[in-house]
């Protein structure tokens, strides 16, 4: 019996020691600078909005956190690299809606399963702006409409890659419009805004940040903007699609912060504090503002829940759009 009682007391002097230490790791993280694999090229919407948020939070937790861009295959790459990084809090990853949901669907080896990431929270949210180059002389959504109808599969459109936001976003257009469009994948965004000026590729189903500087050269036109507000601070004339005509084809796309799943929940609530505070930092909402993107921050309970939704909402998309599956 006696001999049972001490056993008793190790166990729980083993546990009180235990947690102890984590409490002491917790409250010690972080003491080095933290990584961020951002999984899209630099200047793409993803890295902009990363970077003002980075910032502060970095200011917040005491250490820099540094991007590190590696993109590839639509966002497949960077993610499946933090994925299988150690899992101590100091190699995160932007989270792109596109890779750790519709990436899951589509492709057979993506290189990681949703069980190997941990969503920390979505922290902005864009709306996909319907943009024309200015060399197919379209000026509306109707026009642009009515233009497709005549040459089916003529007119093509940039995004980041296949089973991306802005490629379900073309072929939702598709569906609704009745029209055909030519998908073109790009494995670094930053090539679509000059091609899109050229009239190499004709269309994009983007977030402002990767249009921006074409509709600002007057190469290319915002035809709508598919969410229930217009972007107001950056295009002000921009109609929403409601008012183009077309009131069902709302989309947006959203970024976040994640990791390996295996990172202790004590330094996912430290990272979830610290994005949070961030959000409601003045300067980084005005930032926000200024490439079109919307902060929605969610606690760690609430942002499981919501990469749920958005896997139930994209493949229904999927499905009605009939992708085949990547082999």
């Amino acid at each position: 019996m006696l001999l049972n009682k001490r056993a008793v007391l190790a166990g729980l002097l083993a546990a009180a020691t235990l947690a102890a230490a984590n409490s002491a790791l917790a409250q010690n993280y972080p003491n080095r600078p933290i990584t961020v694999i951002v999984p899209y090229s630099g200047g793409s919407a993803s890295d902009l909005v990363s970077r003002v948020l980075f910032a502060k939070m970095s200011s917040i937790l005491g250490q820099p956190m540094v991007v590190e861009n590696k993109p590839g295959a639509g966002g497949n790459v960077g993610t499946a690299q933090a994925a299988h990084a150690t899992p101590d809090g100091y190699t995160l990853l932007g989270v792109a809606a596109g890779p750790v949901t519709t990436g899951l669907m589509l492709y057979k080896d993506i290189g990681f399963e949703a069980k190997d990431l941990v969503l920390i929270s979505p922290f902005a949210s864009f709306t996909v702006v319907i943009t024309a180059s200015k060399k197919i002389g379209v000026h509306s959504v109707k026009e642009l409409i009515e233009l497709a109808k005549k040459e089916p599969g003529a007119l093509n459109y940039g995004s980041v890659g296949i089973g991306s936001s802005q490629h379900l976003a073309g072929e939702y257009f598709s569906q609704l419009t009745g029209t055909k469009l030519t998908h073109i994948p790009y494995r670094n965004i930053a090539q679509f805004g000059p091609d899109l000026m050229e009239g190499r590729v004709q269309l994009g189903f983007a977030w402002y940040p990767n249009v921006s500087a074409p509709i600002a050269a007057n190469g290319a036109i915002a035809l709508a903007v598919a969410g229930d507000k217009r972007l107001s601070a950056v295009l002000p004339n921009a109609p929403t699609t409601a008012e183009a005509g077309l009131p069902d084809y709302k989309v947006d796309g959203w970024f976040g912060l994640g990791g390996p799943s295996g990172i202790r929940k004590d330094i996912q609530e430290r990272l979830n504090a610290a994005l949070l505070q961030a959000l409601k930092d003045p300067d980084v909402l005005a930032s926000f503002e200024k490439i079109g993107a919307l902060a929605i921050g969610r606690d760690l309970k609430q942002s499981a829940k919501f990469w749920d939704d958005e896997i139930v909402k994209y493949r229904e998309i999927v499905t009605n759009a009939g992708i085949k599956r990547i082999e």
